[in-house]
Order: C-alpha cells, then sequence, then structure tokens
C-alpha cells in the first residue's frame, strides 16, 4: 500500500487508538516497580506516541502532498524516467505522452464537454533530456466542437518542495477553481500544465542549470513548453503562457519569467522567496560560479539587469508568513524598474500552507488570465 494511501492512514489511526486502549488497560497491571513492569510502561508510551506520530503525520502528508510515495519519502526515488515510444496502434512518440485520464471533480466531471479533462502524462525534454511525470487540465471548450480550431493560453503550475503533483489537484483545486472561474466569466478558458519543480529527485534544484547537472532552468523555459505546445492547442506566441507556483515553485515561477519573458508573459509567487538557498536539500547549485549565484538572486537581477518585459505577481501576510519584509522590498524594486510590472496579495494574517494559497489562488488565476493571450 502507497503513502498516500488511504488504508495506510486508517490502519494507522486504527493501531494507535488500540494502543491507546491497551495502555489504559494494562496501566494498573504494569503499576509494581519492578524493571518489567517499569519496561512495560516505557515500551506502552513509546509505541502509543510512535503511533500517534505517524497517524498525525500521514494525514498531514495527505493534506499537503510533501511526498507521493515510501522511496520519495526515504529519500531512495532517484531514477530517471523511461522514454517510451509508441507504434501507429497507440499514440504517437514525442516529448509528451499521455498515459492515463481523469475526470475533474466538478458537477458533469464525467463529461469532457462539461467538466474538461485532466490527463496524467510523461515529459521527456529534447535537450535537456529530463523526464518527469505531469497533469495537464483541459478546459471543457477544449473538447467542444465549436472550439475545434481555437487555441487556449496555458499556464504552468508548480508546487513546493518537496511536493507532489497531485496536491496540486487534491489539496490545491488548482482544476475545479479554474473551472470555476472560466464557467462565471472570470477567467478566460486555459490549459494547466501541473507538476513539481522536482525534475531530479530527490534533490531540490531551485530551478538552477546546474553546472554538470540537471539543466532544470533550461527544462522549464525551453523544453516544458514546446513539448505542450506540440502535443496541445496552445498558443505559440510569448503572450500566451504564465507560470504560478507556492514557495519553491513560487520563486521558480518569478525566476522563470524574469530571465525568459520571451517564455513566460507573467508569473505568480505565492508565498515565494527571492535567493536560491544552498542546503543539503539542494546540495552545490553552483560550482563556484559566482556569476551564476548571482543571477539566481532575484534582487540581484533586477538590479543588475534590464529590466524584463514581463508581469509579477507576489503574495504574503502581514502575520504567519516569514516572507512579508522581504515581499515588501521586492515590489519596491520591481516599481522602480519601469518594464517590470509589479502587483501583489497580502493578507492580514495566513501561513506557509495550503489553506491561505487556497485563499490566493482564485484571484491569482483570475490575475493571470488577464494578462494572457490565446494567440
Amino acid at each position: 500500500m502507497g503513502l498516500t494511501s488511504n488504508k495506510v492512514l486508517a490502519l494507522a489511526v486504527v493501531f494507535a487508538v488500540l494502543l491507546f486502549a491497551g495502555t489504559v488497560w494494562y496501566w494498573p497491571r504494569l503499576a509494581r516497580r519492578n524493571w518489567r513492569a517499569v519496561s512495560g510502561r516505557v515500551g506502552l508510551l513509546f509505541a502509543t506516541q510512535l503511533a500517534i506520530f505517524a497517524s498525525i503525520g500521514l494525514a498531514a502528508n495527505q493534506a499537503f502532498g510533501f511526498y507521493a510515495s515510501w522511496a520519495d519519502l526515504f529519500g531512495q526515488e532517484s531514477g530517471q524516467g523511461v522514454v517510451v515510444d509508441h507504434n501507429a496502434a497507440g499514440s504517437r512518440a514525442g516529448p509528451l505522452q499521455v498515459i492515463d485520464t481523469q475526470e475533474v471533480g466538478v458537477t458533469g466531471g464525467a463529461r469532457p464537454q462539461i467538466g474538461g479533462q485532466i490527463q496524467k502524462v510523461d515529459i521527456v525534454g529534447p535537450a535537456t533530456r529530463i523526464a518527469t511525470p505531469a497533469f495537464v487540465y483541459l478546459p471543457p471548450e477544449y473538447f467542444q466542437p465549436q472550439y475545434r480550431t481555437r487555441t487556449f493560453p496555458a499556464a504552468v503550475v508548480l508546487t513546493g518542495y518537496p511536493g507532489t503533483a497531485q496536491a496540486l489537484i487534491k489539496g490545491l483545486h488548482y482544476p475545479q477553481t479554474a473551472h470555476e472561474l472560466a464557467k462565471t466569466g472570470k477567467m478566460q478558458p486555459m490549459i494547466l500544465v501541473m507538476l513539481r519543480p522536482t525534475v531530479a529527485p530527490p534533490r531540490d534544484t531551485e530551478c538552477v542549470d546546474v553546472p554538470g547537472g540537471p539543466q532544470t532552468e533550461t527544462f522549464f523555459a525551453k523544453d516544458l513548453p514546446d513539448a505542450v505546445m506540440a502535443h496541445y492547442r496552445v498558443g505559440k506566441k510569448p503572450g500566451s503562457w504564465g507560470i504560478i507556483g507556492d514557495s519553491t515553485g513560487g520563486y521558480c515561477a518569478l525566476k522563470l519569467a524574469i530571465h525568459h519573458p520571451r517564455s513566460y508573459a507573467a508569473a505568480v509567487g505565492l508565498s515565494p522567496y527571492y535567493k536560491a538557498p544552498l542546503d543539503p536539500t539542494t546540495g552545490d547549485l553552483f560550482h563556484g560560479d559566482k556569476a551564476l549565484q548571482n543571477r539566481a538572486d532575484l534582487r540581484w537581477y533586477l538590479t543588475h539587469m534590464p529590466a524584463p518585459d514581463t508581469s509579477l505577481l507576489v503574495s504574503s501576510s502581514k502575520v504567519g508568513e516569514a516572507n512579508y519584509k522581504a515581499t515588501l522590498k521586492f515590489i519596491e524594486q520591481v516599481q522602480s524598474k519601469g518594464l517590470t510590472r509589479i502587483s501583489s496579495i497580502i493578507l492580514d494574517s495566513g501561513g506557509h500552507n495550503f489553506n491561505t494559497w487556497r485563499r490566493e489562488i482564485p484571484g491569482a488565476l483570475q490575475w493571470l488570465s488577464g494578462r494572457l493571450s490565446d494567440r
């Protein structure tokens, strides 16, 4: 059974309840002062607390999508994706291949013409050879006859680190939110390409082209849009593409739009930071290359490089977010650059969590939609 299985969570909860009941039941029998009784009390307390913590951890992982599997949890997920070429009887070969479909959790979601569709895909970057799974949300209009020749704007949607792509659907409800906003006329229908920035697991590459390592920035700036445009009816002009993410994904989104405004016309950073960290999860990202390290610092980049022609949206909270002061400084700095446009969502309070981001996503998607064209 998988790490995110409901059965695993249910078994952990039942086990914790049984251990708690057993501790209450057997405690009087272990009230003596000999070593066996003391060892029994210690063992019961330890096992009960461990079971409770395991249940809470599993529930939190399901809610927030930190890890996708046991191998992911224990840092054993290191294999790259395998490219499968299909013959004429199956799907065509290419950098993007659809491997499964699922309905959107909305009324009428069983019919793509009403609810749209979520496709699970495998993407292999021709330039970087990075392979990663993703989910693609196609709006209902994509399947309706009157729109059969229309192209749609697209937005790349990124999780934080470690994160799971499924959390963007189950936890942050991006497809459902996009469906509702388009249905009520608050945003135009858009294709969403949902994945995590960790495309070289388990390493957190911070969307950097690592010297001698994964070329993650190139993957997101070139390979990913090219693969999607080759497979779907997506607008091919720079103004057709946006990118949004939370936490690490928010930093990546801002950086990609700043570094590659011809790839992404707009970017949203929900609770982002503005400089790539160096820690055990990232390893040595820059290999002593100070210029590369500076380039990954968004504030340094905006100070020393020409202002990019792109639109940015950042979010934070006055209480509950560690990035509040840094965000205000970033907004002020972008305002002074002229060509780069900046907007913000500042909540009175809200932590670095899914509940906060769910409050910001509807406004962020409306903002993003208003800055993208369908051509």
